[in-house]
């Protein structure tokens, strides 16, 4: 078990994040650990053509046979929707004379040997984590950024948006529990079903506050692999089958007989939030089309809106619901 102990004080200074730099650094794991993530398999397939022109034999080998990654390359969020290069930033400045540890805790500690590009590489630790931020920097820049990132981070800010929501409505116990089936919420203890170890961890939070973060690359809520980090935890994010691209439900034939089939169809899909660029995505439209019917179907009450960070992210109305028969 990994225990989070938060006082009422560190329950308030919860909150929640979607980091790029998490993205790119847990998806190299598509790479190595293929099928296990399978909702993104067809996306990263069309990206490969594109990832074997990288320094990809370097990326590869900071993924572990367990699927660890280094937790240097996942800082924890300053803020709720940071930048990727912000975040690169910190991966830059780890001290060298740290980047040892930090490999060997995540290949060695648990019986694995470091990869050889790494071990070789640590000759000069102050070339070898140059070489890695770069070459994350591209893979970022060529593989994900242009198309995957868009898409991936509506449906990332459309699960915070929910957890909110949640929060408001239900509370902490209700959040925790929500959120993924190893995390386990009783007198102000939050415990992580650790079943990759066998050793226990105890973590206060301790005024640090704790950044909880989804993501699309865990098959349950993990936290870093050291202890002497300020405390997160990445939890499975919900909507990933909206990365699939299998379109909108079937609306009603009555609903689409009042509001005009397009209309509908975006009805049918906003039973959770999602921004324009999801919902153009699903419905193979163009993020103005979707705009003009979304601008009236919130003028007229079915949909409601709410900002995070850029993005602004719809969502069905009660009136909506009664509209569609979600309700019942």
């Amino acid at each position: 078990m990994h225990r989070f102990t938060l006082r009422l004080a560190d329950l308030a200074t919860t909150w929640f994040a979607a980091s790029p730099i998490h993205e790119a650094a847990l998806s190299l794991r598509m790479w190595t650990h293929p099928g296990v993530y399978h909702l993104q398999t067809r996306a990263f397939e069309q990206l490969r053509p594109a990832f074997e022109r990288l320094d990809s034999h370097l990326l590869l080998s900071l993924v572990a046979e367990n699927r660890f990654v280094p937790d240097f390359l996942t800082p924890r969020p300053t803020s709720p929707s940071p930048e990727f290069r912000t975040e690169l930033a910190t991966v830059r400045t780890l001290p060298p004379e740290q980047l040892r540890p930090e490999l060997e805790q995540t290949f060695v500690l648990y019986g694995q040997p470091m990869p050889t590009v790494l071990a070789a590489g640590l000759s000069d630790p102050e070339r070898l984590l140059t070489r890695i931020a770069d070459a994350l920097e591209e893979y970022w820049e060529l593989c994900l950024a242009p198309t995957w990132w868009p898409q991936a981070r509506a449906v990332l800010e459309a699960d915070l948006v929910y957890r909110a929501r949640l929060l408001a409505q239900q509370g902490a116990a209700a959040l925790f529990a929500d959120l993924d089936h190893r995390l386990h919420w009783e007198d102000g203890v939050l415990s992580i079903d650790r079943r990759w170890t066998e050793r226990n961890v105890e973590t206060p939070v301790d005024g640090r506050g704790l950044v909880l973060c989804p993501t699309f690359f865990v098959r349950g809520a993990i936290t870093m692999i050291g202890n002497d980090r300020a405390p997160q935890i990445s939890y499975p994010a919900r909507g990933q089958a909206g990365m699939v691209g299998g379109g909108a439900p079937v609306p009603p034939q009555a609903l689409e007989a009042l509001v005009g089939a397009p209309k509908a169809r975006l009805l049918a899909l906003l039973g959770e939030a999602a921004s324009t660029t999801e919902l153009a995505y699903r419905l193979g439209v163009t993020p103005g089309a979707v705009s003009q019917h979304l601008s009236v179907l919130a003028a007229t009450g079915l949909v409601t809106k709410a900002r995070h960070g850029r993005s602004v992210l719809y969502r069905r109305s009660p009136l909506g619901d009664e509209l569609t028969g979600s309700n019942r």
